[in-house]
């Protein structure tokens, strides 16, 4: 068999870092990594060959080679799936879906011939021996959950390693906590089901091999999920592997606000090589931490369990929300204080969404509320629902949360708060390349010199310099973030 295996595009967003990217000269921040890992599941003799859209191009000859096309997705991948599925069929060529978009809207893919749907590991074995029988089904699921200390090393070899700025592994899946706007557990269960210490250094020493050198995004939705097997396990075993090979990477994860609350814990993440971790915050309003769900960040001093971590020797990203029904105007000055105090610089603040299969989409559909399908973009100013605060108003309020964040002066003064809280721990050195080198005068011509908010950008490095001078790249890196989030945003200041 000849397979392609096809990751369609992602359309610009906040997560994109598509206009970040172009200061390192990649293409995309991470590899398909649910797809490699599919491919490494297949028959050891098929042919196989990759095409991410976000870094190359799908290409007719592509497709009239395959005898079989396999596309995994996520629902803001939707408008690139499309199009090719349309040229698939075109070609005259068989479909094998699966991913996040087709477990749960697969009735809206009638084109697709196969939907390999619900975790791979227990759905794709099916298929495969359907397939070899010579009598393959066109919807394969399941309502169990998989046993990952099954999977194989994903297929790394597969990925143009040098289009990315990250590569990523995944260590576990499911989450303890039920958020009712989250889709992870309807996905991958409340259980956290784990990967064994020796698979991921497996993993990670397969990279090594390629040469890859830097930052490993662990995808994790809850890295600390099952916080004792993290902690007495896995940490341990990753720390012995990164002291033997002198540091090679650099990771960045997310976890739940709890971390805050496990100092040995975070120290033996900073010990490792973790320097970033992405925590859902939601809001500071108790009240809708309890409608959502959110009861990990009840009870607590959000603000002050940012800044343990920050301490601690980890930089913190988060994720925002406003629209929840218990909302009022006063939330959008407090999502702005709040973001601004906490030194945040990666503030992702989305409208509510209620994607399918979750405790709010029931919810809503229950109370006919609901609009349309949610679009998986967090920057498209889009709900699927009709929210009980006037919509003019929710919007206005959030345009100027964005505006109050992400606009030059008030971004650059939350970076210094950030500086000022983090503390910063240094893994042992690696020779300067001259990539990194090229990247910081592309990022002093394009934002110290060609940009409108180039006085601040001096006035930053400056600061740092006088203030935080180990953390001067750490500067660097988010006035290039800064500069994404504002072409994103479209916002010239």
């Amino acid at each position: 068999m000849k397979i392609l295996l096809v990751f369609p595009q992602c359309p610009d967003s906040f997560w994109s870092f598509k206009h970040a990217l172009r200061f390192i000269s990649k293409k995309a921040a991470v590899p398909p990594l649910g797809l490699i890992t599919v491919s490494a599941m297949l028959p050891a003799g098929w042919q196989k060959r990759l095409v991410d859209m976000n870094v190359a191009t799908l290409k007719t000859s592509d497709i009239q080679w395959a005898d079989y096309v396999f596309i995994s997705a996520m629902v803001i991948q939707k408008e690139s799936v499309s199009k090719v599925i349309t040229e698939c069929k075109r070609q005259n060529k068989i479909i094998v879906a699966g991913g996040p978009l087709f477990t749960t809207e697969y009735s809206d893919y009638p084109l697709v011939d196969h939907l390999i749907l619900h975790e791979a590991e227990i759905t794709l074995p099916l298929f495969l021996k359907d397939l070899s029988a010579g009598h393959p089904q066109r919807i394969y699921k399941t309502d169990k959950f998989a046993d990952i200390s099954e999977t194989p090393v994903p297929d790394y070899h597969l990925l143009e390693r040098d289009k990315y700025a990250f590569m990523n592994v995944q260590v576990s899946r499911g989450c303890p906590f039920s958020c009712d706007f989250c889709e992870i557990t309807s996905l991958l269960g409340k259980k956290v089901r784990m990967k064994s210490s020796h698979q991921i250094t497996e993993e990670l020493e397969t990279l090594y091999q390629l040469n890859w050198r830097g930052s490993v995004f662990v995808v994790d939705d809850n890295f600390i999920g099952n916080k004792n097997k993290v902690k007495n396990d896995l940490l341990p075993d990753m720390k012995t592997w990164m002291q033997q090979h002198k540091f090679p990477f650099t990771f960045n994860t997310e976890t739940s606000i709890n971390l805050a609350d496990d100092g040995e814990l975070m120290s033996l993440m900073v010990e490792t090589g973790f320097n970033s971790t992405f925590i859902g915050i939601e809001t500071p309003d108790e009240q809708s931490l309890h409608e959502c769900n959110k009861t990990q960040n009840k009870n607590r001093d959000l603000l002050e369990s940012v800044k343990k971590i920050q301490k601690a020797g980890l930089q913190v990203s988060g994720g925002f929300i406003v629209g929840f029904d218990s909302d009022t105007p006063s939330i959008f000055q407090r999502q702005i204080d709040f973001i601004q105090k906490s030194g945040i610089v990666s503030a992702m603040v989305g409208l509510l969404n209620a994607p399918k299969n979750t405790a709010l989409y029931r919810q809503l559909e229950a109370e006919n509320r609901l609009t349309t399908d949610a679009s998986g973009n967090n920057t498209d100013l889009t709900m699927n629902f009709i929210p009980k605060m006037n919509v003019d108003e929710l919007m206005e309020g959030y345009k100027k949360i964005i505006h109050n964040i992400y606009s030059t002066k008030p971004y650059y003064k939350r970076l210094r708060q950030l500086l000022l809280n983090y503390n910063r721990q240094d893994q042992p050195r690696t020779k300067i390349k001259w990539s990194l080198l090229k990247s910081f005068f592309k990022t002093t011509f394009i934002i110290g010199i060609a940009n409108k908010g180039r006085g601040e950008y001096w006035k930053l490095i400056s600061w740092t310099l006088f203030n935080r001078p180990r953390a001067i790249v750490d500067a660097i890196t988010y006035t290039v973030f800064g500069y994404h989030y504002r072409k994103v945003y479209g916002l010239t200041k």
